[in-house]
């Protein structure tokens, strides 16, 4: 399995390996290629939380919209 994907309308997620169990990283691009981390979690499940999703899609509208300011 790829240690990244891209999970929709430009979020995309990193799937590291740890102690813990496994990590994830949902992050974003930002135009000058930046990439910006908007949130982590452990995943205790197959699916990744709806909840998760929405915190780091609302962090990256944040993100978005104050880099166009």
């Amino acid at each position: 399995m790829p240690h990244s994907r891209a999970m929709g309308d430009g979020l995309f997620e990193l799937r590291p390996k740890g102690r813990e169990g496994i990590g994830r990283v949902l992050y974003c691009y930002l135009v000058g290629q930046k990439i910006v981390m908007l949130h982590s979690f452990v995943k205790k499940t197959q699916e990744t939380p709806k909840r998760e999703l929405n915190i780091a899609t609302a962090r990256m509208q944040e993100v978005k919209n104050a880099h166009t300011r």
